[in-house]
């Protein structure tokens, strides 16, 4: 295994933006692009982790979101079949080592203390919570690369008091350390914890659902508690953000490439790549501060077809790796790190026509000097550019499957302009327009 010894500049500072929409790492904005690895720790080994974080290392990714303690079987070692026994000093240390190669890498762990069963299951209370937290404060207050997320796919208003102590803990350590908080599918961490001071921005899970799986009969059915806003993740954007006190948002855990629609039933269709692309630029162009990826595969590490897999599982992790959805998503980063996106807000008023209601809407992100749009069905559109008139706008199609430009032409001058992608015989029809200021 090759070390890698590589420095970066102001690697483990991170901080909230001047206007606590995004994130900064020293004085340069972070856009965070995270990968769910959930079991990583608990079912890979050394080697295997390497692989895996040098591929999404090289693909753009710069937070890996994992647990330490994922179901109340692990701290219950005869039962923890194929895992790590996390009641062992071994398993500890070897959290130490890979959390090391993280940081070599260059790489924020996105670090979830515990699923959120186990506070369900009441093995995490307050008395075991406080005990629990201070030994994490206490062994990781000097960590740079560390993302406190706590939560872990449930409520936060059924166990309020546990994970509050859990964050004030947490925080008390390190201050300066980012701590967020993992949501129950299709809610966010803002409906509970918003006004909380340890909670540094806020988390939400858009899930796995279509438009018409409101309610499915199973256990994750939330739509007579919360607002269903179905495929629209960008709705939780505009809600996050409308709180007269703001805070960072993300989608940190949308549709997975090839899981199946709905989560639960295997003869249902998989989301695919055009899917993930759609969460992530519907969300980012809200003014999301960033955007996480997940793998049905990855995100629980599937590597033997002759076990049984969760959710329906195809294909094996190492193939997973290489799926275009997880490669695409370093396109939308570039994109935003080419202008300057902290600055910038979703703009719905540059549309004069053309906006509609679920895969035919139309994305709008503008700066002082660059429009972003994103269309999902190919469909037409006419831009306000009048905001604009004093300056000549590059008008650029890109691919987002390939990340391939092509010029359309330099607007001069004009109040308004016609966006007629061209359509390809396929089933996916996206793409980007960039509009920036001609040099």
């Amino acid at each position: 295994m090759e070390t890698i010894t590589t420095k970066f500049d102001n690697f483990g500072n991170l901080s909230i933006s001047e206007n606590r929409r995004y994130l900064m790492e020293g004085d340069k904005p972070f856009f965070w692009l995270g990968d769910t690895a959930w079991l990583m720790l608990l079912k890979l080994n050394e080697d295997e982790i390497y692989t895996y974080l040098r591929n999404r290392k090289e693909k753009g990714y710069n937070v890996i979101q994992t647990v330490l303690i994922q179901s109340p079987q692990d701290v219950e070692s005869s039962l923890a079949s194929g895992r790590k026994d996390v009641t062992k000093s071994e398993y500890w240390n070897f959290v130490d080592q890979i959390l090391d190669m993280a940081e070599q890498m260059g790489l924020y762990i996105g670090l979830l203390p515990a699923w959120g069963s186990l506070v369900k299951a009441n093995i995490l209370n307050m008395e075991t919570m406080r005990t629990y937290a201070n030994f994490l404060g206490k062994r990781y207050q000097n960590r740079k690369n560390l993302i406190w997320i706590l939560g872990g796919d449930v409520r936060g208003d059924v166990d309020y008091d546990v994970f509050c102590l859990e964050g004030e803990i947490l925080k008390s350590y390190n201050p300066e350390r980012i701590v967020a908080y993992h949501p129950f599918g299709r809610t966010s961490s803002s409906l509970w914890f918003h006004n909380e001071p340890w909670l540094d921005m806020n988390l939400f899970q858009s899930g796995h659902r279509r438009y018409d799986q409101a309610s499915l009969g199973e256990w994750d059915d939330n739509a007579e508690r919360e607002t269903f806003f179905g495929e629209d993740n960008w709705k939780y954007v505009d809600r996050d953000l409308s709180y007269e006190t703001v805070k960072p948002t993300l989608d940190a855990e949308p549709s997975y490439e090839g899981i199946p629609q709905g989560l639960h039933n295997p003869r249902n269709p998989y989301w695919e790549e055009w899917d993930v692309r759609r969460y992530a630029y519907w969300s980012v162009f809200a003014g999301a501060a960033g955007h996480t990826y997940g793998s049905n595969s990855i995100m629980q590490f599937y590597d033997d077809f002759n076990e049984r897999g969760a959710y329906g599982v195809r294909e094996l992790w190492q193939d997973a790796m290489h799926h275009p959805g997880c490669t695409q998503l370093k396109y939308l980063k570039d994109l935003m790190e080419s202008v300057d996106f902290i600055n910038g807000k979703a703009d719905d008023s540059l549309l004069l026509f053309g906006q509609k209601e679920r895969y035919h809407r139309i994305s709008v992100f503008a700066g002082e000097d660059y429009i972003l749009c994103y269309d999902y069905m190919g469909d037409e559109f006419l831009l306000d550019l009048r905001r604009f008139q004093n300056m000549a706008l590059d008008a650029w199609w890109m691919d987002p499957r390939s990340n391939s430009l092509s010029y359309i032409t330099t607007i001069k001058g004009q109040e308004k302009w016609l966006a007629s992608p061209v359509a390809r015989k396929e089933k996916a029809n996206d793409w980007v327009l960039i509009l920036k200021k001609a040099d």
